[in-house]
């Protein structure tokens, strides 16, 4: 009876250890579970905020102010822009005149453009001089009668151009191109309307003039007042010749701007391999024996003119003589008292 009651017991014991293990397990996992659900919303919260500062110290610094631009080399076109070179008044007229001095990569290559420029522009030039000045030599010996030598020389050009006054601003343009670094530019513009009417009233007053001492001529008189009013008239007609030439000119400085240009170039060193004279005579001097020989010579001819000027003071040498037998005569004459 015993046994029986145990064999019922065992397996309710049994089922009941097992059902306890069982709420055991899924006790952490439920709780697993509520964790992982209660962290979920915080986590993008999290990735958003983390992302935020590494975004935030990705970024660079903010400064309140950038750094100034450094300038490379050449010109812009803007800087030998003027509206002195462009102004137009229909009542006034300009005689218009720049000059630029600037640094270039080649003068000999820059002054060929500026050429070609002022002929494009429809203009001509006036003066191209380049000259080069020389900075410092120096040398040293190479041996065989050889010597190197180095010239630190730089470049300059000055070229006067005329160009068409309305072509002015143009031109100095396109010559920006060829500038590495601009030291100064120039504009004039001088109002010309009123030297042009005096030009003008100057030729009336020269035909005026022609005009009466032709009609005195015509209306007769003496051969001496004759004369007289034709060499007046052929004054008046030289004035008038100069006044007519006076007007050209002026206007062909009005419609023709005059630009002066002033070229630089950095400094160059050429090097040359120059014969060493003072070495060539060193070797090809005479031998020591030679030189040995002309030096007694020319000492025995020394000894000679010695001898010579010697000779020449003879009147001295004879006061000395006189001298000295004078001293020897007193002597004897006048011995030393013994001591």
């Amino acid at each position: 009876m015993r046994l029986h009651r145990m064999y019922r017991v065992v397996p309710l014991l049994a089922l009941s250890i097992l059902v306890v293990s069982c709420s055991r397990h899924e006790a952490p996992e439920a709780d697993a579970a509520a964790s992982r659900a209660a962290d979920a919303p915080a986590a993008p919260a999290m990735a958003e905020a983390a992302s935020d500062d590494d975004a935030a110290a990705a970024a660079p610094p903010q400064k309140n102010l950038e750094p100034p631009a450094m300038q490379g080399p050449g010109v812009d076109p803007s800087q030998v822009a003027s509206d002195v070179a462009t102004q137009v008044d229909p009542q006034r007229r300009f005689i218009r005149t720049a000059q630029a001095q600037f640094q270039v990569k080649d003068v000999y290559r820059t002054a060929l453009a500026i050429e070609d420029e002022v002929a494009s522009q429809g203009g001509f030039v006036v003066d191209n001089d380049i000259t080069s000045q020389v900075q410092r030599v120096l040398s040293r010996s190479l041996g065989e009668g050889k010597r190197l030598e180095l010239t630190e020389y730089s470049l300059h050009g000055a070229l006067t151009v005329r160009v068409p006054s309305e072509r002015t601003q143009a031109f100095l343009r396109a010559v920006a191109a060829q500038m590495e670094f601009l030291d100064q530019r120039t504009f004039n513009a001088r109002d010309a309307q009123f030297d042009l009417l005096r030009q003008q009233l100057a030729s009336q007053r020269a035909q005026d003039e022609q005009r009466e001492l032709g009609d005195a001529v015509q209306a007769g008189g003496k051969l001496g007042d004759k004369t007289d009013a034709i060499q007046s008239r052929g004054a008046a007609r030289a004035t008038r010749d100069e006044a007519l030439i006076a007007q050209k000119e002026f206007e062909d400085r009005v419609a023709f701007s005059t630009i002066t240009l002033s070229l630089r170039q950095d400094a160059q060193v050429r090097r040359a391999e120059r014969v060493d004279v003072d070495a060539v005579f060193r070797d090809n001097g005479p031998s020591f024996f030679s030189r040995l020989g002309e030096s007694l010579a020319v000492g025995w001819r020394a000894a000679l003119d010695i001898v010579v000027a010697l000779a020449a003071m003879w009147p001295l040498w004879l006061v000395l003589l006189a001298a000295v037998l004078g001293w020897r005569r007193w002597r004897a004459k006048h011995p030393r008292p013994a001591a």
